[in-house]
């Protein structure tokens, strides 16, 4: 099946009442257990590469995108290939040289002003290009320590970004947290439905590992459209990788715990597209 446009998957989403699940891509197995996963729950999902991840593999993107685009390509469900928190204008502008549908451009760090600058020129050259482009105004916490939780995006802000931007999709603030292991994140379901009431595009939570099942529901129910889930992904490769291994010292072959991590991620990403189609 052909890569499905985010900008499609979203608008279906959004249509349907229904939460869009995205789900970080850090090795093939990644990749694999997202398309296993969503197979599982017969619903699409997004295959996200981040900055962090193509530094890890070396800055090099072509290598683990052209491995995540083929997967995305073979699967028999919708899937989407999205570049996301590309802090670097030159990895923004290489998305769609590499099969990206879109990307989220991260400009938060700098102030107002900056942010609206830097955002609406990668959007000029992103949709000159056919991309779908989110982005963030605020912060959220928990990335790279820069942002302190208690952060919130104001409405009005949220809208002047927007008009002033041109974005197709915004990430906000209401809450959630990145990297969380525990879900014990507040969201702001009010502030969800006052920015989806300001703001003329679909929004989007990050840091949704840390939100329990009946938060994400309401989350989507006020507006949330798109749904990052990265962490969780990660603790369930971990822990079946380590017990695993601890089961049996003497393994060496990777095939046997990698596969065990694969599965336990597959299982991962089919319970929140299941969740998020019940929205």
């Amino acid at each position: 099946m052909p890569l499905v446009g985010l900008r499609e998957l979203m608008a279906g989403a959004a249509a349907a009442g229904e939460g869009l699940g995205a789900f970080n891509v850090i090795c093939l197995e990644h990749a694999e257990a997202i398309a296993a996963g969503a197979e599982r729950a017969g619903r699409p999902a997004v295959l996200q590469l981040s900055q962090n991840a193509v530094r890890y593999h070396g800055g090099r993107l072509g290598p683990i995108a052209a491995a995540a685009r083929e997967v995305a390509r073979a699967s028999t469900v919708d899937l989407a290939l999205h570049l996301d928190h590309a802090q670097d204008r030159l990895l923004a502008g290489s998305a769609a040289g590499h099969g990206f549908g879109s990307l989220m451009f991260d400009a938060s760090r700098l102030d107002a002003d900056a942010n609206v600058a830097a955002t609406r020129e990668v959007v000029e050259q992103a949709h000159r290009d056919g991309l779908f482009v989110e982005a963030e105004l605020g912060a959220i916490g928990g990335k790279d320590g820069a942002h302190t939780p208690g952060v919130r995006t104001d409405p009005d802000e949220a809208a002047w970004f927007v008009d002033a931007t041109g974005v197709d999709a915004l990430a906000v603030a209401v809450g959630s947290s990145h990297a969380m292991t525990e879900r014990t994140a507040r969201v702001d379901v009010d502030l969800v439905a006052r920015l989806a009431k300001a703001v003329p595009v679909p929004l989007v939570l990050h840091g949704s590992s840390g939100v329990d099942d009946a938060s994400l529901v309401a989350a989507v129910r006020a507006g949330i459209v798109k749904v990052n889930i990265g962490t969780a992904v990660n603790v369930a490769l971990t822990r079946a990788v380590r017990e695993r291994l601890d089961a049996d010292p003497a393994l060496v072959d990777p095939r046997r715990y990698l596969g065990a991590g694969r599965d336990a991620m597959t299982a991962v990403v089919a319970d929140a597209l299941t969740l998020l189609s019940l929205s």
